[in-house]
């Protein structure tokens, strides 16, 4: 009686998907150390806040804009629009 498998050895396709040397495909964030990411991210929230003049209520949104914005930023490769430029 034959067993069925799911190894990646029968198909190619799914073998060829998990090369460690692939690209990331387009959209993706490169990598990144996480604390990293999350300092850019809050800093980018701090900014967004203080051009608001910090008003209440909007510290979800500003942190999920902040990091759309970093996000993007490391995926394009340019330096985030709201932060000062660094030194």
């Amino acid at each position: 009686m034959a067993v069925a498998t799911t190894s990646n050895a029968r198909n190619p396709r799914k073998a060829n998907s998990s090369k460690p040397g692939r690209k990331p495909s387009a959209g993706a964030v490169p990598p990144i150390d996480p604390e990293r990411r999350r300092a850019l991210i809050a800093e980018a929230a701090y900014f967004r806040a203080e051009r608001r003049g910090f008003a209440a209520g909007y510290e979800t949104e500003d942190w999920l804009a902040a990091e759309t914005e970093v996000d993007t930023a490391l995926t394009v490769g340019i330096p985030s629009t709201t932060a000062p430029a660094m030194q």
